[in-house]
């Protein structure tokens, strides 16, 4: 398979540690069991896996309670509990902005046509950005969730998660973050941003495999269950046991990619997320600056690395996204991702609807060279 240097972190992180392929080794030899269904030493292995990764997550995020963290198979797994695990009416209405990507979109879409409940999408500006103002005059009596993407999957803009979080923790108000593009690269603490559901996957920066991710549901919020099951616990029951993480963790876990998460999340505290931030920031600022000097090309976004998680969207000349992204890998065996990346709204805020943009996503993988490649390929194909 040809291969070159991997720049769609934002869909998936690429390469993993090594310790988290030793993981997945390690389960598959020395554990291999289901946690919660026997008490012969590879269950309950499997068992203190599961506990373990809860409390390095807990560490992460500053969560105080780790059996309020639920395992999920990705972020949109997270984000369907959340919006759909919420107590509509007909008539209430949900909170997102236009930046929102169709994982937390397509869900309350779904509760419009089901249910008849009533989204209110805040605009943003071209560079991506919400204003908690504009959030806050959307709120009214019948508000029953708040949701806002803490940096977007198109320009990498980072949003204003803890002025909307205080807002919404004035009004009551449930407040969601779909931490996709943050989880393990930028700091999060759930307590400081009033943060009351905070959806996360596994498989991007928090560098674990595919198949993984989480919810985290503040102590007083009640969701729903969407699905129900065995647990291996109040087996003689009926009902689904109602208490955490057990009510909304039916079935056997992924503990497989739970172990590699594990070591992820070891990988991740072990350097410290404000030096991968660091990392991140100043490559993103060698890319900003090197295609600012590129003709034909632009970028879109704040366009400043502060303000943005290691995502650049751009077009060059005419070319269509997809064109580019292709002679992108066979000129430079740059692996970019063209589009609408899952996020329409996004793109019409920035003006890149309906072809979308050709998306650059770096990860703490990357080095100073790729960035220079890239920027060397664009310059090649700009003439």
């Amino acid at each position: 398979m040809k291969d070159g240097i991997y720049f769609d972190n934002a869909a998936t992180s690429f390469p993993k540690p090594p310790s988290v392929e030793r993981a997945l080794l390690d389960y598959h030899r020395n554990i291999g069991a289901s946690a919660g269904r026997g008490a012969y030493p590879r269950a309950m292995a499997a068992g203190r896996l599961l506990d373990e990764t809860r409390r390095l997550l807990a560490r992460l995020f500053n969560i105080p309670k780790p059996d309020r963290i639920i395992y999920t198979f990705n972020a949109s797994d997270a984000l369907n509990l959340a919006i759909k695990g919420i107590r509509w009416q007909a008539g209430d209405t949900a909170v997102v902005s236009v930046m929102e990507h169709n994982s937390v979109l397509r869900p309350l879409h779904a509760l419009q046509q089901r249910l008849g409940i009533k989204v209110h999408q805040v605009k943003a500006s071209p560079e991506g950005i919400v204003d908690p103002i504009e959030m806050a005059k959307a709120m009214d009596a019948r508000t029953k969730l708040i949701a806002l993407v803490h940096a977007s999957n198109v320009t990498g803009t980072i949003q204003p998660v803890a002025e909307v979080g205080e807002i919404a923790r004035r009004k009551g108000i449930p407040f969601l973050v779909d931490a996709a593009q943050t989880a393990g690269a930028l700091p999060i603490d759930v307590r400081a941003m009033k943060i009351d559901l905070l959806a996360f996957p596994g498989h991007k920066a928090l560098l674990g495999p595919l198949g993984t991710g989480g919810l985290y549901i503040r102590d007083g919020v009640e969701l729903e269950t969407l699905k129900e099951g065995g647990t291996g616990s109040q087996s003689e029951q009926e009902v689904q046991p109602d208490f955490l993480p057990d009510r909304y963790e039916p079935g056997s876990h992924n503990a497989l990619g739970i172990a590699g998460l594990k070591a992820g999340l070891e990988c991740i505290l072990g350097k410290g997320v404000p030096s991968i931030r660091a990392l991140e920031e100043s490559l993103t600022r060698q890319f900003l600056e090197g295609a600012q000097r590129i003709p034909g090309l632009t970028a879109y976004g704040p366009k400043q690395s502060g303000a943005q998680v290691a995502v650049v969207s751009l077009r060059l000349g005419d070319l269509a996204p997809a064109e580019l992204s292709y002679r992108l890998f066979e000129r430079g065996g740059l692996m970019t991702r063209s589009g609408l990346h899952c996020a329409p709204g996004a793109h019409r805020a920035i003006g890149a609807y309906p072809e979308g943009t050709t998306r650059f996503s770096f990860g703490c993988f990357n080095t100073p060279q790729d960035i220079q490649q890239a920027l060397n390929t664009l310059q090649t194909l700009a003439g």
